[in-house]
């Protein structure tokens, strides 16, 4: 009896809608199978961006570190859980999606937090790397244990490194690298507000019949990563790889100052992008 009973326990994390979590969007709505088909199709945006920033950041990332594409192999895995809970609403769905956006803090983390500001009993960045997968474990595993745990390790994590970028750019003079920045804070105020919105204002949007913010939520945060991840880049580039003569360019053109940000290493014409 006890084996059936586990068995039913594991089958109903599996389950349609056994997650706490149901989003403004109607459910059902447009299929039987998909519990939420806008914010569902909506996490689609990350199987797009995700390749085309793999790609843009390649130079970037052969010359310093080719860790630095977990972060954005990270983020195809987050467009995939993402679809998955939104399509289910199931238990494991909202775990999957939140430890992904947890892993990819944590690459990010790893991979970009500058060496000066290291622990003083951390020499370097493989330790460092090490003490943070450590301590991203202990947070996935105890998440499952008690939930809301996650919800504190993805804030701790965010905060700290949105107040270490802060720190980073007042001591930067470089315009380009200051716009970037500031495009980075407006759309992930744009996003953030979408989704506390749709979390928040529900009933409001309801009446109005316009239920899809959270689908908005998902398409603005994609490209504030994008904008957000390449300037930290940029900033390492200057103090890992000087020598590169790093740069900052938009794709497809750069004339247009709008798209997607990528560095170019001016050191080495070969890995440049043109329009």
């Amino acid at each position: 009896m006890a084996g059936v009973h586990s068995g039913e326990r594991m089958a109903g994390v599996f389950s349609y809608e056994s997650s706490e979590i149901d989003w403004c969007e109607d459910n059902y709505r447009h299929s039987e199978h998909v519990v939420e088909s806008f914010n569902t199709m909506s996490s689609f945006i990350f199987f797009i961006i995700s390749p085309i920033m793999l790609y843009l950041l390649h130079p970037y990332a052969k010359e310093r570190s080719l860790a630095i594409h977990l972060v954005w192999v990270m983020m195809i895995f987050v467009g995939l859980f993402s679809a998955y809970f939104h399509m289910t609403l199931s238990f494991v769905g909202q775990m999957l999606d939140e430890l992904s956006i947890l892993w990819v803090l944590a690459v990010g983390y790893a991979v970009w937090f500058p060496r000066r500001l290291f622990p003083s009993f951390i020499k370097d960045r493989s330790t460092f790397s090490k003490l943070v997968l450590v301590i991203t474990v202990i947070s996935s595993v105890s998440s499952f244990v008690k939930p809301t745990a996650n919800a504190y390790a993805l804030n701790c994590f965010g905060l700290h490194l949105l107040y270490t970028l802060i720190m980073e750019m007042k001591c930067c003079t470089d315009q380009k690298a200051l716009r970037l920045a500031k495009l980075s804070i407006a759309l992930w105020v744009l996003a953030i507000s979408c989704w506390l919105s749709d979390r928040f204002g529900c009933s409001f949007w309801q009446r109005i019949n316009f239920c899809y913010l959270h689908g908005f939520w998902h398409i603005l945060i994609v490209i504030a990563v994008a904008y957000g991840s390449t300037l930290i880049a940029y900033l390492d580039a200057n103090y890992e790889i000087p020598y590169s003569l790093p740069g900052l360019q938009y794709w497809p053109c750069d004339k247009w100052a709008v798209g997607l940000p990528h560095i170019v290493l001016k050191g080495n014409p070969k890995t440049e992008k043109r329009c």
